[in-house]
């Protein structure tokens, strides 16, 4: 069954302040806990961009569980509308995000090649995007935006917690030996042991979880010349 989204429940044509409020307002309705059955089919999206920015360009890929074996993928294209603003992305990609998306089959988890609640207002695109998706959905960010944290061993499957003040927000994760870490944080309708859990489950032998790799790779090709 396709994928209805139906109306995002908010504008995407707003002011960077206008964005910062209503980051504030949604991530009130983010749930931190784990909400979802069997996962049998799990996604990833990235976002690149062409015509020198002008143009975004997201890609969703879906993959099957517990194979890690593509089973669809689609891109969609649409004019940047939004600027370039540290901690508003979802506002510049995700209109392009949810485009690909719709073009799916619904998966029963997404990573998202970017924060989650490891967000200054809570609310980064992995949230945004489950919130509007309705479904549990998982930060996967290869930098940290927020928080602080203490040194990881190089040990696979080691994690710290991310830290902002007394809170924590998220894990910093070594998904392999001798590489940088990942900065993990749940999305929405998932607890951080469990995005911990799943984005091991996802990995093969690189440090990018297989979705988050497929979603890149698609994001960036280069398109075809006609």
């Amino acid at each position: 069954m396709k994928i209805s989204l139906g109306h995002p429940g908010h504008s995407w044509d707003i002011t960077p302040r206008e964005a910062m409020a209503l980051q504030s307002r949604l991530a009130e309705k983010i749930v931190c806990r784990d909400d979802f059955g069997s996962i049998h089919r799990v996604a990833g999206v990235d976002v690149g961009f062409e015509d020198d920015g002008r143009t975004t360009r997201a890609a969703a890929a879906v993959l099957t569980f517990p194979s890690l074996q593509l089973e669809t993928a689609a891109i969609a294209r649409q004019p940047t509308r939004f600027p370039y603003v540290p901690g508003l992305l979802s506002f510049r990609e995700a209109p392009a995000v949810l485009a690909a998306i719709k073009q799916l089959d619904m998966p029963d988890l997404l990573l998202c090649d970017g924060q989650g609640i490891a967000h200054p207002r809570r609310l980064g695109i992995a949230s945004h995007l489950g919130l509007l998706l309705d479904i549990p959905s998982i930060g996967v960010a290869k930098t940290r935006l927020l928080g602080t944290h203490r040194e990881v061993p190089n040990k696979r499957g080691a994690w710290v917690p991310l830290k902002a003040g007394k809170e924590t927000i998220g894990a910093v994760l070594r998904t392999r030996l001798g590489v940088k870490p990942l900065y993990i944080s749940p999305g929405h309708r998932i607890c951080l042991e469990s995005a911990i859990d799943w984005v091991m489950a996802c990995l093969t032998r690189y440090r990018l979880p297989e979705t988050t790799r497929w979603a890149h790779r698609l994001a960036s090709e280069k398109p075809k010349k006609r």
